[in-house]
């Protein structure tokens, strides 16, 4: 299947175009489809701007879409940044700004409050008009400072994943690594879950 990933993220492209190829589809960018939108994202939770930007890239590419909203959820911050992730310092997509706000907001929390979850919520959209609609999380903790690796984006160098008992970061991950446990991940599996039930 070909499938247009609803992105202009460069981080989050790579990675929905790496599980998906995993599948067997064959993944479109919006550059190479030669659609220059950028749709409002209003939505007051991540199901619902996931759902706003697939409707709106399926429409202008014809194609079976899949768009993903995502973020950080912290426990102190009683969920913040949450759907406001990528412009939680006020400019939109600025990875260095978002951490410096984020460890500001948190360096007076404790190691043993300092809980956070990635969240993502992905909504896969026909041209018909069905959608299906599915959604992920990595829980783990905060870090006291960057933990920086070669890959990863966004909070992946704040984020110490539950499951690496909270020693590594998610930007310390190898792809095939963080791709197994990530919030992403984990919700696109139930996609493909859902996709093998409908076919």
């Amino acid at each position: 299947m070909i499938i247009c990933a609803a992105s202009n993220n460069a981080g989050k492209l790579k990675e929905l175009r790496r599980i998906l190829e995993r599948m067997g589809h064959e993944v479109k960018s919006l550059r190479e489809l030669g659609i220059d939108l950028d749709p409002e994202e209003t939505g007051t939770t991540f199901a619902e701007n996931a759902r706003i930007k697939a409707e709106a890239f399926c429409k202008a590419s014809g194609l079976p879409t899949v768009a993903d909203d995502s973020g950080l959820c912290t426990d102190a911050l009683h969920g913040a940044p949450g759907v406001y992730s990528a412009r939680y310092a006020g400019h939109h997509g600025d990875d260095d700004a978002n951490n410096a706000k984020l460890l500001r907001e948190l360096a007076d929390v404790p190691e043993e409050q300092r809980g956070a979850k990635f969240v993502s919520a992905v909504c896969f959209m026909l041209p018909d008009g069905r959608a299906l609609e599915v959604e992920g999380e990595c829980p783990g903790r905060i870090a006291f400072t960057l933990q920086n690796g070669d890959y990863g984006f966004g909070y992946d160098p704040l984020f110490l994943p539950e499951v690496f008992d909270f020693e590594r970061s998610l930007g310390q991950a190898l792809p095939e690594e963080k791709n197994s446990i990530s919030h992403r991940g984990n919700a696109l599996r139930e996609l493909r879950a859902k996709l093998s039930g409908n076919a």
